[in-house]
């Protein structure tokens, strides 16, 4: 199943998306025809909350009514916002060693052509990569990011006036069911709601200098409309195995860079393991696998320029797209 949130008149709708054809079908609309409201379906959150069983309902409401045509609206044209507008928690990862390893040379490099050092971007560009270290095979590696600042697709991400150094980030993630606390690997895929895609805008000149505090990112990070996830969430079942998804970013329609979901250090399951140690892990909330290899401008020295559009395309998930712009000073 594929669900999604979509925006009709003031109130936020809870979908599912039809196969094949690029429709919304109005889950709370179809129920209303056979028993009344029904809670679970007034938002994603509450399909969330209301569990496994609130899941079987909309299956079967979809099955009785899905071939009413008054009940669906197409994809094209409508509000769709991002799954979950407003995650319980976020967190992202760092979980593939390719991006570990050329991110921070990345870092480098901007601050070399920051300086107008040429010897020293000669000098880091002819330097091997190295060994990975040693604490992201130890444990799974993550931040908190903020949950306010989150925007769906086919959204303009404004870019930060404080910023002159504009990137994207090509991730997916899992969103959380079930509350829990102490969970095993063994256990976590009961708390798998489903997967979707996850852009995480950066202002990597911003992150450059906060990052030398050795805290993590902040303003680097958050600014409002940064973290874009969608289209909508595809549940376990029709994902497959999701650490064998082919991934691809396109700028302006031109294919950047591709990579496969392959060689997280640490699967979701693992992640979701530690994240609980002592904490309690709740429904709805969104949990990041870091950055692809190869998945940024940072890594690539290619970033955003005004105006560009940014495909993020997962297998079986389907395409994220955004266009920056940037706001008079």
């Amino acid at each position: 199943m594929k669900l999604a949130t979509f925006k009709s008149g003031s109130q936020d709708k809870v979908a599912i998306v039809h196969s094949g054809d690029g429709r919304l079908f109005d889950l709370a609309a179809a129920a209303s025809r056979d028993s009344g409201a029904n809670p679970a379906f007034a938002s994603m959150l509450a399909l969330i909350d209301a569990g496994d069983a609130a899941l079987e309902q909309a299956a079967k409401v979809f099955d009785k009514h899905g071939k009413d045509e008054s009940l669906s609206v197409s994809v094209d044209g409508a509000d769709i916002l991002a799954p979950i507008p407003e995650p319980r928690q976020m967190r992202d990862g760092m979980s593939f060693p390719l991006h570990i390893l050329q991110a921070p040379r990345g870092q480098l490099k901007l601050a070399a052509r920051a300086n107008n050092d040429m010897a020293e971007l000669a000098r880091l560009n002819a330097e091997p990569l190295g060994e990975l270290p040693e604490i992201y095979r130890k444990q799974p590696i993550y931040y908190i990011t903020n949950r306010f600042s989150v925007r769906g697709t086919d959204t303009t991400v404004k870019w930060p006036r404080y910023s002159q150094v504009m990137d994207y980030e090509c991730e997916y993630g899992v969103i959380t069911k079930n509350k829990g606390a102490n969970i095993t690997a063994a256990k976590a895929k009961d708390h798998i709601f489903g997967y979707t895609i996850f852009n995480d805008f950066s202002a990597r000149d911003a992150q450059r200098i906060e990052m030398e505090g050795r805290l993590g990112p902040a303003k680097g990070k958050s600014f409002d409309g940064g973290n874009v996830m969608g289209p909508w969430i595809v549940t376990p079942d029709e994902i497959g195995d999701p650490y064998k998804l082919k991934m691809e970013v396109r700028v302006n329609g031109k294919m950047r860079s591709q990579g496969v979901s392959d060689g997280m250090l640490f699967p979701f399951e693992e992640i979701i393991a530690h994240v609980t140690k002592d904490e309690t892990l709740m429904p709805g909330e969104f949990i990041g696998s870091g950055t692809v290899g190869n998945g940024c401008g940072l890594e690539l020295g290619w970033y955003l320029e005004d105006g560009d559009s940014i495909e993020l395309e997962v297998e079986k998930i389907g395409i994220l797209k955004n266009r920056v712009e940037r706001q008079q000073a």
